[in-house]
């Protein structure tokens, strides 16, 4: 379910909502002087370079869809920066309620808060002068109207959050922000994430508060949330005061970049300031960095902006990339300088196309080829096979053609081998098959040479089984010792008897054949 303000993870139906995403830790209560808690977030400005980021921008002119639990636009901070949009939570809580919007008006003031009594207490947010486009879709846990959301069909929410993403298109937002999450994705979600892409929308979530849940330590990660998890939105994980990972931040390939998310000073919608943690600040930071880009540069494409971000991170993990932190701590100044330098080599501009979620420019001499995850658009490599032409087309047919004939033939051939042969001589003894000749040789007893069939003793022929004739004398017929010829009680092709169902063949002599 959606949920934007518990502080562990939440299931419901077997179903991990890992609103967790949005999941923030009330930690603490105002301080008592409105100067203190600007000092206490000068800390969370600092670790993202918003201060001099300030010195090119400060928001002007974007609008920021908050997409969240409803922000309450009276509070000191962000008086007349606030558009109030719909409620989209169907269960009627009126804004006058003290748990209407809290996470709502949290988040907001950390993008857009701009102070007061002159503009030196109270929150500032990262883009100070931007505006916020507020749409209710989740609840807080004190609402009187919770305990039905929450009963409310998955389906539903995801219904409601697809409606907020076009609402949030519809009324010209530039950047939209979602300190929210699910455990599952959703086509209508996803489809209305890309009709924001192709409005040239930068889309921001946070990627869960799931990092020292039990499953996740099994899992080796933690679960994936969605919308951090849609292609094209921008996850976003939480930090420390040192830099190092929130230990409840989740860790998954969803997390592209990393914020403050511990102890961050924020206003909430009843006026008073809070200390929150967990990767909702984080995320609206970060959106709050996107809005600064914006501003500065309004035709710079989605993509370009997350390269901005992605590739001039601080504290970035060893190898450039993990899974706890993304490529590192977000840099406000240092992503508009980047994105200056993007926008002057007019990768934005005319020349250039859409593909999707890209748009490919002309790569203009002097780019950085880090400028894109990868290496960038300079350091991709040719295409590895020329275009194909008639030629190279009739040549593979050929090739195919020679081929099929070869498996054809070979084939027949196989078919034939398996076919049985007609009766031969060992099936049917004594009489030659109809295709198959009998051996035949010379019987030395005959005057007359005539062929008999090998092993069927003609009528003075010796059977295999009694001794054979005398041979002829030495030098008549080429049987003599001067020949090396063998003495006539031991002829030179003794017969051995034949098993059973097979005729008498000699040892040592290949009887001729006719014709031999």
């Amino acid at each position: 379910m959606l949920n934007g303000h518990a502080c562990k993870v939440v299931q419901r139906a077997g179903l991990l909502a890992v609103a967790a995403a949005a999941f923030i830790m009330a930690v603490g209560t105002a301080p008592a002087r409105a100067d203190s808690v600007r000092n206490d977030e000068m800390w969370v400005l600092d670790a993202i370079s918003a201060p001099a980021a300030w010195q090119v921008t400060e928001g002007q002119g974007v609008t920021v869809a908050v997409i969240d639990s409803g922000v309450n636009p009276d509070v000191s901070d962000l008086t007349g920066s606030v558009i109030t949009g719909p409620d989209l939570t169907g269960v009627g809580t009126p804004e006058s309620n003290a748990d209407w919007g809290m996470h709502g008006t949290w988040m907001a003031s950390l993008i857009a808060g701009h102070g007061h009594a002159g503009g030196g207490s109270g929150i500032i947010g990262v883009a100070p002068l931007a505006h916020l486009l507020s749409i209710r879709v989740i609840t807080n846990s004190g609402d009187p109207g919770y305990a039905r959301y929450e009963r409310q069909p998955q389906a539903r929410h995801q219904r409601e959050l697809a409606e907020a993403i076009m609402y949030a298109i519809s009324h010209g937002a530039s950047v939209i922000s979602m300190s929210l999450g699910l455990g599952t994705p959703s086509l209508p979600v996803r489809s209305a994430l890309q009709d924001a892409l192709n409005h040239d929308i930068v889309v921001l979530a946070s990627s869960g508060n799931s990092g020292n849940a039990v499953g996740a330590r099994a899992q080796g990660h933690a679960p994936y949330s969605f919308p951090a998890d849609y292609p094209g939105v921008l996850g976003i994980a939480a930090v420390g005061r040192s830099g190092a990972p929130a230990n409840f931040s989740s860790d998954n390939l969803s997390v592209q970049v990393a914020a403050p998310g511990v102890q961050v000073a924020a206003q909430g919608a009843d006026g008073q300031y809070w200390l929150v943690s967990g990767t909702s600040p984080a995320c609206a930071l970060t959106a709050g960095v996107a809005a600064l880009v914006r501003a500065a540069y309004p035709g710079l494409p989605p993509d370009l902006v997350r390269d901005a971000i992605t590739t001039t991170t601080s504290h970035r993990p060893p190898g450039g990339y993990d899974d706890e932190v993304g490529f590192g701590t977000v840099d406000a100044a240092a992503a508009l300088a980047a994105a200056g330098r993007l926008s002057v080599q007019r990768l934005a501009g005319p020349g250039s196309t859409r593909t999707g979620l890209q748009r490919v420019g002309v790569v203009a001499p002097g780019l950085g080829s880090d400028s894109h995850y990868g290496g960038g658009t300079a350091a991709i490599p040719p295409a590895p096979l020329a275009p194909r032409g008639l030629r190279q087309l009739v040549t593979f047919c050929t090739l195919a053609a020679v081929c099929l004939a070869m498996i054809v033939i070979a084939t027949n051939r196989l078919i034939l081998m398996r076919r049985p042969f007609p009766p031969s001589v060992d099936q049917r003894p004594g009489m030659p098959g109809p295709e198959r000749p009998v051996l035949r040789m010379l019987d030395p007893e005959r005057s007359d040479p005539e062929w008999t069939g090998l092993g069927m003793p003609g009528p003075e022929r010796p059977g295999p089984e009694r001794p054979g004739p005398e041979m002829p004398a030495a030098g008549s017929q080429g049987w003599g010792p001067q020949h090396g010829g063998h003495s006539p009680a031991s002829p030179r092709f003794p017969w051995s008897p034949a098993p059973p169902g097979r005729h008498a063949v000699p040892r040592d002599q290949h009887a001729p054949g006719p014709g031999e």
